[in-house]
């Protein structure tokens, strides 16, 4: 599966702070009947084990909805799952993980890459490894993110009027 631009009208992003008791599959089917369109699991806190079964749940329940779901920063993770016979679609990296020529070469021509910018440049790299789409941002404030600090808006009509 590669992506479609369809698929991104409502990317959403799993934050266990939100779960408010309820399970994290409970929170991101509601996000699905709600409209979400890409489901990313951005779990930072979680043991290997306990991420693999979360992964592999979360996946099932993407791939039943018909929404493409991909793995933040794991690699091998998102590899482990597919050994298993559960599809997640592809990863979403940052710049200080592996670069997406070799998340390419690991994972597949047919998984989605997407790439965290906050520059041009970096932008322009992503694009020419064979990202298939870009997280650019915090674009607003946040409080779901420690280290995230606001790109300016003029940083990023830069990268959208430079990249595909």
């Amino acid at each position: 599966m590669r992506l479609d631009k369809k698929d991104m009208v409502l990317y959403a992003v799993t934050d266990r702070h939100w779960l408010n008791g309820e399970s994290l599959y409970s929170q991101v089917e509601k996000a699905l009947k709600g409209g979400a369109t890409f489901i990313q699991l951005r779990e930072k806190n979680l043991g290997e084990e306990e991420f693999l079964a979360e992964a592999k749940e979360i996946a099932r329940l993407c791939k039943s909805y018909h929404v493409p779901f991909v793995i933040n920063d794991d690699i091998y993770a998102a590899k482990e799952i597919n050994a298993d016979g559960v599809d997640a679609d592809g990863v979403h990296v940052g710049q200080s993980d592996m670069e997406a020529l070799d998340v390419r070469k690991t994972l597949g021509e047919d998984k989605i890459i997407g790439v965290t910018a906050k520059t041009v440049e970096q932008a322009l790299k992503a694009q020419a490894h064979g990202a298939d789409y870009l997280g650019v941002g915090a674009v607003f404030g946040t409080t779901s993110k420690a280290d995230a600090t606001k790109l300016d808006h003029k940083v990023l009509k830069e990268i959208c009027e430079t990249v595909d």
